[in-house]
């Protein structure tokens, strides 16, 4: 059977959170967001939604 990948879980540094906030501002959206902070874009989402900042890309 082969091996599973092993998971690395990375803290969010304030560099992370201060691109992340930066980013929803500029409306880039959540996939692109994530794709910047080489996170997933669910992982992406949770910590917008717990420090209240809105990935919408509506105007």
């Amino acid at each position: 059977m082969p091996k599973k990948k092993e998971v690395v879980r990375r803290a969010w540094t304030k560099d992370d959170l201060r691109t992340l906030k930066a980013m929803a501002k500029e409306k880039r959206g959540a996939a692109r967001i994530a794709k910047a902070l080489r996170r997933t874009v669910g992982a992406t989402t949770v910590m917008a939604a717990k420090h209240e900042i809105s990935l919408s890309t509506r105007g």
